[in-house]
C-alpha cells in the first residue's frame, strides 16, 4: 500500500469523528505494512482534551505492540500535528509522520513550528501535503455545517 491508501484509511476515521460531532482528524499508525492501530478525535466524546486522534493512536499501538518505542512505525494522520501530538510522536519515537493538511494555527510539524528544528531529537521523517485538498474538504465540510446550525 502507498501513504494515499493508509491516508484514505486516516480520512475514513475522520469522516467518523466528524458524524460523532468531533472536529474530524483520524489517524492509523503503521508498521512493516500493516495497520497496528487507529484512533479518531474523541474530546467531545471523553470528555478529555488529550482525545486528539494521534493520542489515541499511540496509546492503541503502545498497547497493541507492549512497548512504548515506536521508531518502526508510521503515523498517518489528516491534520498536522499540534503541541501536545508533537510531543507525544516525539515521545513515543516514532520513525515518521505522513499528514494531510497544515495548520497553520498550531501545527508543530512545520506549518508554525517545527519542533524538530528545536533540538528535539531523534525527531521522525515528515511528509506533508499526503492527499491534502480531500482531508480540506473533510475539515471545511465539517465547520461549514457547524456554523449553519450556529446561525
Amino acid at each position: 500500500m502507498t501513504d494515499a491508501d493508509y491516508m484514505r484509511l486516516a480520512l475514513s476515521l475522520a469522516q467518523e469523528a466528524g458524524q460523532a460531532g468531533e472536529v474530524p482528524v483520524g489517524c492509523v499508525i503503521v508498521r512493516e505494512g500493516e495497520v497496528v492501530a487507529s484512533g479518531r478525535n474523541r474530546r467531545e466524546e471523553l470528555h478529555d482534551a488529550t482525545a486528539h486522534a494521534e493520542c489515541q493512536a499511540i496509546r492503541a499501538a503502545c498497547q497493541r505492540l507492549n512497548r512504548w518505542h515506536l521508531e518502526d512505525c508510521t503515523l498517518y494522520v489528516t491534520l498536522e500535528p499540534c503541541p501536545m501530538c508533537a510531543g507525544a510522536i516525539w515521545n513515543a519515537r516514532l520513525g515518521r509522520v505522513v499528514y494531510a493538511a497544515a495548520e497553520p494555527v498550531s501545527g508543530c510539524c512545520g506549518s508554525r513550528l517545527h519542533l524538530g528544528m528545536e533540538g528535539f531529537a531523534p525527531w521522525p521523517g515528515i511528509t506533508a501535503g499526503v492527499l491534502e485538498a480531500e482531508a480540506q474538504e473533510v475539515m471545511g465540510r465539517f465547520f461549514r455545517k457547524l456554523r449553519e446550525k450556529n446561525f
